[in-house]
């Protein structure tokens, strides 16, 4: 029997910020009222995730520029791993660089190579203010640096070189919600 409700069943789903909306290129700004507002804020970061089919969500992908973020995200041995972070730091970054397949709820659709390392660690606070750390490898440390990397206004094009960047820019420009000119960079 559940003694806890479902993350994000009482959220509200949130519109999405795209490549080019400038809340995803600035860093964010750290959390320092962990009251009832904050709580509302992971709710409804659940709930959009949840709509949008996506493994992780930071703040300002829902256009709120806060260092927060949320993730229902397996590792490569399909253990789940659920939880949120308010204002996490990347404290280890390590192993093998794998490049992998990562996709992005800000560019819909759109897919790419991306390097990574296999292991990460994030220390953070839970949304009490309660200190919390997380450890991931495989596809769940790819998701906690992808979170973390949103977080300082970067998204995963911007580990791209060469043709793969090309590649991925241009297909964000042709991509049905591209706005004109934004995802140019």
């Amino acid at each position: 029997m559940r003694n806890r409700p479902i993350p994000g069943s009482s959220g509200l789903i949130r519109a999405m910020s795209l490549l080019g909306d400038p809340v995803l290129h600035g860093a964010c700004e750290p959390v320092t009222d962990f009251g009832p507002s904050l709580a509302r804020l992971v709710e409804d970061m659940y709930a959009t995730m949840y709509a949008a089919e996506g493994v992780g969500l930071a703040a300002n992908q829902i256009g709120v520029p806060l260092r927060v973020f949320v993730y229902d995200c397996p590792d490569d041995d399909d253990i789940r791993h659920l939880g949120h972070l308010v204002n996490p730091r990347l404290v280890e970054a390590d192993g093998i660089t794998v490049r992998g397949p990562e996709g992005c709820l800000s560019l819909p659709g759109l897919e790419a190579a991306t390097p990574r390392f296999d292991r990460a660690v994030v220390e953070g606070r839970t949304v009490d203010g309660e200190p919390v750390r997380v450890t991931g490898t495989g596809f769940f440390a790819r998701c906690l640096q992808h979170e973390c990397d949103h977080l300082e206004g970067a998204v995963y094009t911007d580990r791209l070189t060469g043709l793969r960047r090309r590649r991925a820019m241009r297909a964000a420009r042709r991509a049905p919600w591209a706005r004109t000119g934004e995802a140019a960079s």
